[in-house]
């Protein structure tokens, strides 16, 4: 999903009200694109990715430090790059194992390769996740890779229709976030699709049927 509005939270109606107030936009955004992907699943193992995390939360805490005030210790907890896998794990009353990644600007490609050893270790399935917020105006000089808020879920299972490879190279960037490049490759026909960080050359092709 992308949120269009600055102020539009996602829908997670099916979550009790009380949790619903405690949830941030980006834990919102998560839950909403990926409940749907889980609900018919008993249990799941989960991959949640974010390069900036609660940057909004954070900044609130600091600022609150900065004027002497006392912090709240809901906010701290709920600021911490875990948080939002472990609500998700006390609101499904999923105990499987869930990882929460820092990555750099190949946070999905980095994902994929922990869901990846996740199967490859006998996972059924496993779900995937990547979210940005729209970091406080204050940070904007310095974080110019999430032009709005978004998130993308997957479900992924052991198969072949797509292969991922990297290699060392550089290139152009896209204007796009690049979990977004990647949902319109599945969604479509396109066969290929190249992703660039540093020197890092991060290679998705379909194999073809």
């Amino acid at each position: 999903m992308r949120v269009q509005d600055a102020q539009q939270q996602p829908d997670v109606g099916f979550l009790p009200a009380l949790q619903r107030r405690r949830l941030s936009r980006l834990a919102r955004m998560t839950f909403h694109v990926a409940w749907p992907l889980a609900e018919a699943q008993p249990v799941l193992p989960l991959v949640f990715a974010s390069r900036h995390g609660e940057t909004p939360r954070t900044l609130a805490i600091l600022s609150d430090l900065a004027r002497g005030e006392p912090l709240s210790p809901t906010q701290f907890s709920l600021s911490v790059h875990n948080a939002i896998i472990g609500k998700w794990s006390i609101l499904r009353g999923d105990t499987s194992e869930m990882s929460a990644l820092a990555a750099e600007g190949d946070g999905l490609e980095q994902a994929m390769l922990e869901a990846g050893m996740l199967l490859g270790e006998g996972a059924p399935a496993v779900l995937l996740v990547i979210a940005e917020e729209t970091p406080p105006a204050i940070y904007a000089p310095s974080i110019e890779d999430v032009p709005f808020p978004y998130a993308v879920a997957l479900l992924l299972k052991p198969g072949d229709e797509w292969r991922l490879q990297l290699r060392t190279g550089q290139g152009p960037t896209s204007d796009w976030p690049h979990p977004l490049n990647l949902l319109r490759a599945l969604c479509g026909e396109q066969l290929f699709l190249e992703h660039y960080w540093k020197s890092r050359r991060w290679t998705w092709s379909r194999n073809k049927p």
